[in-house]
């Protein structure tokens, strides 16, 4: 079992960098829905949070730890779920030359309606054709440090 995240391509380094996940704004419940061990893929549709420019990309990938969801606090009022996550080496890679290989986006003209509500799950066709596209292992494998200065250079920020 595979699942998509969306988040922007900036909020994904922070998590890349702890070795963790949000979704859907720091929810609980979607988070519920992994189980340890499934594949995670990051897809960012903007750079920035809350920014114009669009990256359309996949960002990361890894793999879900043992650990279950748990609350951290990010401000006097604001808590958010995270996931741990072993983050495997991987490059960005552009959703537009998959997207007539893609079960989830295959002939979808409003292919982006699929990220729509934060998370979704996947085939594990797709998650392999996402992983080449990435160069990254599919399988658990090499485990990538925290990265998040080459990310965030990469992406020009």
């Amino acid at each position: 079992m595979a699942w998509i995240i969306t988040a922007s391509a900036d909020h994904v380094a922070r998590g890349v960098e702890g070795g963790f996940v949000q979704a859907c704004h720091g929810k609980d419940a979607p988070l519920r829905r992994i189980r340890t061990g499934e594949t995670v893929i990051a897809y960012s549709p903007v750079t920035v949070f809350g920014g114009k420019e669009r990256l359309q990309a996949f960002t990361a990938i890894g793999t879900i730890q043992e650990r279950e969801p748990y609350r951290v606090q990010m401000s006097a009022t604001f808590h958010a779920s995270r996931s741990d996550v072993d983050w495997r080496p991987s490059r960005p890679a552009s959703i537009h030359p998959l997207l007539d290989r893609l079960d989830l986006t295959r002939g979808r003209h409003n292919w982006g309606q699929a990220f729509r509500f934060g998370i979704v799950r996947i085939s594990e066709a797709d998650a392999g054709i996402i992983a080449s596209a990435m160069a990254a292992p599919l399988v658990e494998g090499e485990i990538c440090p925290p990265r998040q200065a080459s990310l965030l250079a990469l992406l020009g920020i």
